[in-house]
């Protein structure tokens, strides 16, 4: 049975087409991975599927009372709820059908009929599992990661990785019809990244992932839709037969598109040799003929493949970064106690689990926090390149062109827009509001700006969460070229692994303490 039907799908974003007479189908317990380049349009289909976009043209059409669970990382939730109470209000429902039930106990003394309609309400609430929510809450929260951080934990004390983590938690207690998922795994930890993909992949309804990681889709995904040249195609298996299929699938449209152009070129050619001749006749036949032809679309085959590449400023081999019983945190401290040193050239990763205070650590060292105790010390020949995670703009409405140059005003608009396609930004995209970009477009600008700014030692806080995979490929060769430091926070051991020559895992450390 089909859930949702996608049909005649058109929509532009700035100057960019992202989808032309466009079609998708999502299926009673289909498990669908949408996947495509950066900018291809991923984010903007789902934000079309909850109607939080309306596109220019097309029709999105639900099943008459379908449910529909959205993972919005920024829902709005009273920071006086502890989480316990925020995911027990997955069950809202449930809880007023209790009191309901209690109420008609109450009343139920010689009252047959109020008798009959509470044990009506408990039969009902043993169907729906309303005696083992607690369990169901205990088992997701610690699949999640949350449970180490204590139930009554109130939301206004969580990180930002928490608080997503914590939304994502409810949206799966509620089990909707379909889940739409984007970008799930961007603040999970290794395990509960494995948790979440067995979790789905047992799941039977239905649901659509956005997502860079693709070992994630391999196990959780058994269709694949693929946004390339403004069209959706869905392919049946999971990602890696999908690559597989479409690799030939493009060979053969190619093939076909080369033999339909020397068919039109030779037709035109005797046309024109034929339209005021002895043939002419034939000639007009000719082009009837062609008028009426079903012309194939030519492939955008030039995918733009970013090349990062960074500044390096000269940099010894002795100690440049000496952190010495560090205490960081906001209101209270995170980590406590932290000892560790950094020398010329040393590639070091920061690992642990989301909200133990990694992000908090790259600030105080920064500077943008002040430290709760202890001391840290960069030499005086360190020159810092910062990636922060979040894509946070000071104006949203900024190109950007715009961007870079207000960064680099010694820049003309030709370099800078050169050096904006180096990083895969297209001619397109450089025109457009910062803010009208996807995650991974803007992620590619940020690396723009760091790949202009001359340093010997990057900190770097979760550059990949947006990243598709050649992106990736480029910052991960990028970085194994740069002759300086690197002190890196991620949660890709498949991306970090080969590249750091030291893991600082931030859990051991805060056990032995």
């Amino acid at each position: 049975m089909s859930l949702l039907e996608i049909t005649g799908l058109t929509h532009t974003f700035g100057e960019g087409r992202l989808f032309k007479d466009a079609e998708m189908t999502l299926n009673k317990g289909e498990h669908i991975g949408i996947v495509g380049q950066n900018g291809a349009g991923k984010s903007t289909l789902i934000k079309i599927c909850t109607e939080q976009l309306i596109p220019d043209a097309g029709r999105i059409t639900w099943h008459p009372k379908t449910t529909v669970g959205y993972l919005d990382q920024y829902a709005q939730i009273d920071p006086c709820m502890t989480m316990e109470d925020f995911l027990r209000s997955a069950f809202h429902s449930l809880y007023v059908l209790e009191d309901k039930m209690n109420s008609l106990y109450e009343q139920a003394a010689g009252d047959m009929d109020a008798l009959k309609a509470a044990a009506g309400c408990q039969e009902e609430l043993e169907i729906s599992g309303f005696y083992t929510i607690d369990t169901r809450i205990e088992q997701v929260a610690s699949g999640l990661g949350l449970l180490s951080l204590g139930l009554s934990r109130p939301v206004s004390q969580m990180s930002g990785g928490q608080r997503a983590k914590v939304i994502l938690a409810k949206l799966l207690l509620q089990k909707p019809d379909v889940l739409l998922l984007d970008e799930p795994t961007n603040f999970l930890d290794k395990e509960h990244v494995a948790w979440l993909a067995d979790y789905l992949s047992a799941l039977d309804n239905a649901f659509l992932i956005v997502s860079h990681d693709y070992d994630f889709l391999e196990k959780t995904a058994n269709r694949i839709c693929d946004i390339d040249n403004s069209r959706i195609s869905k392919y049946y298996g999971t990602y890696s037969e999908f690559l597989k299929k479409k690799i030939l699938l493009r060979e053969d449209y190619i093939r076909q598109y080369s033999a339909q152009q020397k068919e039109i070129k030779k037709t035109e050619e005797f046309i024109r040799k034929n339209i005021a001749g002895r043939k002419s006749r034939m000639a007009r036949g000719r082009q009837k003929q062609l008028d009426r032809m079903d012309k194939m679309e030519a492939l955008d085959l030039k995918e733009l493949k970013p090349y990062f590449r960074f500044s390096g400023l000269p940099l010894t081999a002795a100690e440049h970064l000496s952190v010495h019983r560090l205490s960081v945190g906001y209101h209270y401290p995170l980590l406590s106690d932290l000892d560790f040193s950094i020398t010329g050239g040393q590639k070091t990763v920061i690992t642990g689990f989301n909200g133990i205070g990694k992000s908090t650590l790259l600030k105080t060292l920064l500077g943008q926090i002040p430290a709760k105790k202890g001391s840290y010390t960069f030499s005086e020949q360190v020159k810092t390149g910062y990636f922060e995670q979040d894509l946070l703009w000071p104006n949203s409405t900024l190109t950007p062109v715009q961007i870079v140059s207000d960064a680099f005003p010694a820049m003309n608009v030709k370099e800078i827009r050169k050096h904006l396609s180096l990083c895969g930004i297209t001619s397109k995209h450089a025109s457009q509001a910062i803010g009208t970009l996807s995650g991974g477009e803007q992620a590619k600008v940020k690396l723009c700006l760091l790949t202009l700014t001359p340093c010997n030692f990057l900190i770097l806080d979760e550059p990949t969460n947006h990243l598709d995979i050649q992106a990736k490929e480029s910052l991960r060769t990028a970085l194994l070229d740069f002759p300086g430091s690197i002190l890196l926070v991620s949660h890709e051991e498949s991306f970090y692994g080969g590249l750091v020559h030291r893991t600082i895992d931030i859990e051991k450390i805060m056990r032995k303490k």
